[in-house]
């Protein structure tokens, strides 16, 4: 069974698809991380000026012409722009603090969300598992009252023949046999989905899987109180629970962050070609300062949403811890019940072992007939698959139990 849950653990396909997700959010933080530097922008432009402005200088003004006026043009057709500018946000920087911290509880809570799935997936091989041990073993009950079945009618057709009974007994035989019959067909029919089912989620070849047997063994239980208590830091649906607490805690927060207003210095260096007025190269560094003041109305709805939020969490985590410790007192509840039915089908196998041996005794010295020997064989072996169904289902609370701890 260990094998089937490490083969299922490598190749389920929802335990792929969280590990992705997690992978996701690992690069969301990264992202993340990067607001924090400065921002670089690299700017170009171009434009063609058809008409182009004109100075004019009065006769006389300058040496140069003192009898007529001059007109120079300024700047040129074609006008050229480049620049780089770089922004470091300051103000910013406890809001961003608290974003990464809100991606890495994204990053937890899918982490845990993929334990919780391979936890569901390996007690789902548990069942499977289980389930079709139980099944076998009713299996060998029903094909034990089929040779009955047909022990009586070939008993009542050798009566039949001697005139000692009538046609009607041999019709009821025939109608048990057939039932017998159906009865194995549907135990096989439920196997055969059984072990469909434990491909699908293991991913082995239906053909390569064998079933071991196994001798099912009592393990020690502790007491309930103790199970609650672990359960309570290591559960994993109360783990998401208070993980969500924590991200409506951080919503609030980066919410009233909000209203803090973006300031950050800037500076840069920019190349103008074709302007008489703005110097070619022109270097630069200042603060700049953004806040939009609608914001500060905004935020105090956002700050409700995300204050309502925490409440649904804190809600969710007193109904998850209620359902955590029913569901452990009902598998507690569980184990001590397989346990109370496994005492008693211990007595019931003992008794018609017992029985067996007489019945065989019999059989040697004459004092009974073949099918009284099969009817205790088939009780027998009804006897022996309750004792091995209330076996297995001791051992699947057992690793409900476990489950529910986080183990």
């Amino acid at each position: 069974m260990e094998q089937l849950q490490d083969s299922a653990l490598k190749n389920n396909h929802v335990l792929a698809i969280k590990q992705w997700e997690i992978k996701e959010k690992q690069e969301k933080t990264k992202e993340d991380v990067i607001k924090r530097y400065p921002t670089p922008t690299l700017n170009g432009n171009y434009q063609h000026v058809f008409n182009l402005g004109e100075i004019t200088i009065p006769k006389g003004t300058l040496e140069s012409n003192p009898n007529t006026d001059e007109t120079f043009t300024v700047g040129k057709h074609n006008n050229y722009g480049a620049g780089l500018s770089v922004y470091q946000p300051i103000s910013q920087q406890s809001k961003i603090s608290t974003l990464l911290k809100v991606d890495k509880t994204d990053e937890i809570l899918t982490e845990k969300e993929r334990f919780k799935t391979s936890l569901q997936v390996k007690q789902a091989i548990v069942k499977l598992y289980y389930g079709t041990l139980i099944l076998k073993k009713q299996l060998d009950e029903a094909e034990a009252k089929l040779t009955l079945a047909k022990s009586k009618f070939t008993d009542v057709e050798n009566a039949l023949i001697a005139g000692k009974t009538t046609s009607a007994d041999k019709v009821g035989l025939q109608a048990n046999i057939a039932d017998e019959e159906q009865n194995i067909l549907k135990i096989n029919i439920q196997i055969q989905d059984y072990i469909g089912d434990l491909t699908n989620v293991t991913g082995v070849n239906a053909g390569s899987l064998k079933l071991a047997e196994i001798e099912p063994a009592i393990q020690p239980v502790n007491g309930l109180e103790e199970y609650k208590n672990v359960a309570s830091g290591s559960n994993a649906d109360l783990q998401i629970a208070n993980l969500n607490k924590s991200k409506a805690l951080l919503g609030i927060k980066a919410a009233r962050q909000g209203n803090i207003p973006d300031i950050g210095l800037v500076g840069g260096y920019s190349y103008v070609f074709g302007s008489a007025i703005v110097p070619a190269n022109n270097p630069y560094i200042g603060v700049n300062l953004k806040w939009n003041l609608q914001d500060l109305f905004s935020n105090k709805k956002i700050v409700k949403q995300k204050q309502f939020q925490l409440k649904q969490s804190e809600e969710n985590i007193l109904n998850t811890r209620q359902q955590v410790n029913n569901d452990i007192e009902k598998t507690y509840r569980k184990i001590n019940q397989s346990q109370a039915l496994i005492t008693v089908a211990q007595k019931v196998v003992s008794y018609q072992k017992e029985e067996l041996k007489i019945q065989e005794n019999k059989q040697a010295a004459g004092l009974n007939v073949k099918t009284d020997l099969l009817n205790t064989k088939s009780f027998l072996a009804k006897s022996e698959a309750d004792l091995y169904a209330a076996q297995l289902s001791y051992l699947i609370a057992v690793s409900d139990l476990k489950i529910l701890t986080g183990q």
